[in-house]
């Protein structure tokens, strides 16, 4: 860990190859980014996608990518940082390897909301206002039945369980009540699409991740660091635990809404990324940058694998996260039965 003071006294900690991790991603994401706007049925260069961002492309290359191919880049990168955030948070909250709102319950609340205006044929808009709705519902009915005396980690885990499996029933009945063309659309929405995204979905998102991310980083950082030391040792150094944890559930909470708003329930990138972000950064810890890193890269890499894999049947990209993170999920579980925690 490397300490920087400034001339005011104040003192800054950051570890040198998790700053690197962090910037590594970053430069990958953005490449990978080029690549998926420069593709389609309208294919350019990465040179010319490059002239065009800087405002020196033709009228038709700047209507495509700024308006076509640009939003759904940034909602692809949006959603994986916030879901790579929510599961470094989880996963330090419950100190465990498989806290991630996928097996918690949130992703399928906010699935639940969708599906009910799928049923009744609302709008999008209504669509994604009652996904975030209903994730919320969802974290405050997971609070109210963990809490006692503060939410403790393997409680708030097996909570989360019982409220997944309920509501993956309800869904699959809501999904029986819908007439056809609207269940189709909802199977889609389910799976994580980034199809057709826009400014609309993208713009949300990033406002709530543009006042959670600092929060979550600079103001509850380096608090959840102590926090996984345990709540005795947190409370012993100053540390409000309970005040901490409803803070940081909440942020959460919101941040896999929002995301689950502007693609749908994308699985398993919440999982993933933190446990990747560890490996990369080689760093105990919650590793809350490099982990949003992380969840931008696999989630624009996904994107981009489903759009050019398989010829001209494009794949939503929550079914390449289900396929990547439903492998890495069977090998961290041999894993950990390999080192006899499970």
């Amino acid at each position: 860990m490397t300490v920087l003071r400034t001339p005011g006294g104040l003192s800054l900690r950051f570890r040198p190859r998790a700053l690197l991790v962090g910037v590594a991603c970053a430069l990958l994401a953005a490449g990978l980014g080029v690549l998926a706007v420069a593709g389609g049925d309208y294919p350019m260069s990465p040179a010319d996608v490059l002239r065009t961002l800087t405002g020196g492309g033709t009228p038709a290359e700047t209507f495509i990518i700024h308006e076509l191919r640009l939003p759904r880049l940034v909602t692809a990168l949006l959603v994986g940082a916030a879901l790579g955030l929510a599961g470094a948070v989880f996963q330090a909250l419950v100190r465990n390897p498989l806290g991630s709102p996928d097996l918690l319950g949130f992703t399928q609340g906010a699935s639940t909301g969708a599906l009910v205006v799928v049923v009744l044929g609302g709008s999008s808009l209504a669509l994604s206002g009652a996904a975030v709705a209903s994730g919320l519902a969802t974290g405050l009915l997971v609070y109210a039945l963990t809490w006692r005396n503060g939410v403790h980690g393997y409680r708030l885990v097996l909570v989360g369980i019982g409220v997944t499996a309920i509501l993956t029933g309800v869904n699959g009945y809501l999904l029986t009540r819908a007439p056809l063309m609207d269940a189709a659309r909802a199977v889609l929405w389910l799976t994580g699409s980034l199809d057709g995204r826009g400014w609309s979905e993208a713009l949300p998102l990033l406002g709530v991740l543009g006042v959670l991310a600092p929060l979550v980083l600079l103001g509850c950082g380096p608090a959840l660091r102590m926090l996984e030391m345990g709540d005795d040792t947190a409370a012993a150094l100053g540390v409000p635990v309970r005040g901490l944890r409803l803070v940081l559930l909440g942020a959460a909470v919101l941040l896999v809404a929002f995301a689950a708003a502007a693609a749908g329930p994308v699985s398993f990138v919440a999982l993933t990324a933190p446990h990747l972000a560890r490996r990369l950064t080689r760093s105990p810890g919650p590793n809350l940058l490099p982990a949003m890193c992380v969840g931008a890269t696999l989630l624009v890499g996904a994107d981009l694998l489903a759009q050019r894999a398989f010829a001209e049947q494009q794949l939503p990209a929550g079914a390449v996260t289900g396929a990547i993170g439903g492998a890495y999920l069977v090998w961290l579980l041999a894993m950990e039965r390999r080192a006899g925690r499970l």
